[in-house]
């Protein structure tokens, strides 16, 4: 599929400062510089607005690793068509992806949406821009790494049936493992739509490789790894080619679980 447009007014300043990516200070920063916004009180209860303060400081002050508008737009419009009762994201950052989504979400008629983020920091500054967007209620913010927070919302009962969709923007290196760690609890099936990110830069054949696989292709895969998943389950996937908010191209990795073989 060809990448669409990019309007390249809306590019983000660099990522990279003395090189560094994240955590050296600007996710802090971003919070102060949204709450001292003399418009902070339009801000209050509007996602649109909060997503927009956000966008306003990666393009003034200091680039942020978010998904930004143009990916943000498909997953968003996946949401509206699908209509997901619960969506479990896997890497929170500064809550941009939270507040998009979760926005979207609660539009469609969804509960919960359940943002798992490593970083105590990057969480505690989500949750912050989350309350601000007014969407305390619909989004539940998890400190763990991605199978910690998968398996702290499972055996708490939080997580205890079927995932409507599941969005993957971490560790790259553990998507397929956290997966196959959602298959195995039977958080994923028919029905369950599943987003990765960044299948571009930097890409993540692993990942690929798995959810593309025929149903004997993984029972394959599945002999020698290290971690199991649940290879009888039938995949439909196909990348769609975006822009990250640097202007760079990247790609999402949309799936849909469409059966199970016996």
């Amino acid at each position: 599929m060809e990448t669409s447009e990019l309007d390249r007014s809306k590019i983000y300043k660099s990522w990279e400062v003395d090189g560094k990516f994240h955590s050296d200070g600007r996710e802090v920063t971003l919070l102060g510089y949204v709450y001292s916004r003399p418009d902070i009180d339009q801000l209050r209860g509007s996602p649109q607005k909060v997503l927009e303060a956000i966008d306003d400081f990666a393009r003034s002050v200091t680039g942020l690793i978010n998904i930004g508008e143009a990916k943000g737009a498909v997953v968003t419009k996946l949401i509206a068509d699908c209509k997901p009762a619960t969506i479990l994201e896997l890497g929170g950052y500064v809550g941009y992806s939270a507040i998009l989504f979760g926005d979207a979400l609660r539009k469609a008629g969804g509960k919960q949406y359940h943002s798992v983020e490593k970083s105590p920091l990057f969480a505690a500054v989500a949750a912050s821009l989350v309350d601000l967007a007014g969407l305390r209620d619909v989004v539940r913010i998890t400190v763990g790494t991605g199978a910690e927070g998968i398996q702290r919302l499972y055996d708490s009962g939080v997580l205890k049936s079927q995932l409507s969709m599941a969005f993957f923007d971490h560790h790259k290196p553990s998507y397929t493992s956290d997966l196959k760690r959602c298959e195995r609890l039977g958080l994923v099936g028919p029905g369950t739509v599943l987003v990765a990110d960044n299948m571009i830069l930097p890409g993540n054949p692993p990942y690929a490789e798995w959810v593309r696989a025929s149903v004997a292709e993984k029972q394959e895969l599945d002999k020698n790894a290290e971690e199991k998943g649940s290879p009888n389950l039938q995949y439909k996937s196909r990348a769609i080619k975006s822009w990250e908010p640097s202007g760079h191209e990247d790609a999402l990795e949309i799936t849909e679980c469409v059966g199970i073989e016996a």
